[in-house]
């Protein structure tokens, strides 16, 4: 709030802190059923217009992340006839992500890794656009999306063991990927790469991208990695409140979201701090290191954040520079939903 629409992307991210932590099962239960009557190929919209026109479909990561928001329903509330209802769209998500879809996204049968992009469009959660400029188009194999797609073929292979269904080759098919995981490993840098087989090779850009390998619920990463992983985005990225979208340092970074709408998207995923990364990277340190208190000692910072822009909310970024000056809208659901869960 207060410029953004509904859009699936920041739904299913969002609902299990806004609506699951917060006991609105029954709210959590109609957003659900809403998202999985409007798949198509594979694919979660994007965004429903305000005009009322047809969804767009043009991301990669919002179907993965409706795995995510209907394991957090389930766990929460055991309510197995919603499992029933949407695992027919679950299996049907990992079908079109095989076989392919929109925009390039697609399994590689080489290595079972999913990659996506075309020229001239930005599908991941990073999709800063101005005019015919994609900041950052991260074509090829991004290290999120597939983070995302290994825990969907791991959420798959349990929904499908409890309802009693055929599961063994989701099981197998997320070992695959758990393996050709480890190509994103970047020895020198202790760190993953942030794309690979894209256009340019392997990306080495530190962003944070990386730690959703270790804070999702199942990680492909071995526990040596993830602590590696957790210490470097914790050395470059971390700020009081979230983590920078690129490192300081590369020739790339912009250190201020400030200016005309070129020089703020521009700056967008370029070095800016969003806000909603700051619980992941907890929960990541948690999983990784094992301490509750340390954890929740780096959220202590979203207490005076609730104060920033608009009281009792939380804004969606900061500047990547000190004093790290909120920006961007004052009420961002990630941030909020994320900060609860």
């Amino acid at each position: 709030y207060p410029w953004f629409t509904d859009w699936g992307r920041d739904t299913m991210i969002s609902l299990p802190g806004l609506f699951v932590t917060t006991g609105r099962a029954d709210l959590a239960r109609s957003v659900l059923s809403l998202f999985a009557a409007h798949l198509d190929q594979g694919m979660l919209p994007n965004c429903f217009p305000d005009d009322g026109s047809a969804p767009i479909y043009n991301t990669v990561d919002a179907a993965l992340w409706f795995f995510q928001a209907v394991q957090a329903y389930v766990d929460a509330t055991g309510d197995v006839s919603l499992l029933e209802e949407v695992f027919p769209a679950l299996e049907g998500i990992g079908a079109w992500y095989e076989k392919g879809t929109r925009y390039g996204i697609h399994v590689d049968p080489h290595d079972s890794l999913v990659t996506q992009g075309e020229d001239g469009v930005a599908l991941t959660w990073m999709d800063a656009r101005v005019e015919d400029w994609v900041v950052t188009p991260r074509k090829g194999k991004a290290v999120e999306i597939n983070a995302l797609w290994y825990n969907a073929l791991t959420a798959l292979a349990r929904f499908g063991k409890r309802l009693g269904k055929p599961h063994e080759n989701y099981a197998d098919m997320a070992r695959r990927v758990g393996l050709s995981f480890q190509r994103y490993w970047n020895e020198p840098a202790h760190a993953l790469f942030d794309v690979l087989d894209g256009p340019a090779g392997p990306d080495p850009a530190i962003r944070p991208n990386q730690v959703f390998a270790v804070s999702l619920p199942d990680s492909p990463l071995e526990p040596a990695q993830r602590r590696a992983v957790v210490d470097t985005v914790g050395r470059a990225l971390l700020t009081s409140y979230g983590l920078r979208s690129l490192a300081p340092g590369h020739p790339e970074y912009r250190g201020r979201m400030t200016g005309d709408r070129v020089a703020r998207d521009g700056a967008y995923h370029q070095g800016t701090v969003w806000t909603w990364l700051l619980p992941q990277y907890a929960l990541a340190h948690f999983r990784a290191y094992g301490d509750r208190d340390e954890a929740l000692r780096l959220l202590l910072p979203m207490r005076d954040l609730q104060r920033a822009m608009a009281l009792g909310t939380l804004p969606e970024v900061a500047d990547g520079d000190a004093p790290h000056a909120p920006r961007g809208c004052f009420a961002q659901a990630w941030t909020v939903g994320e900060t609860l869960r």
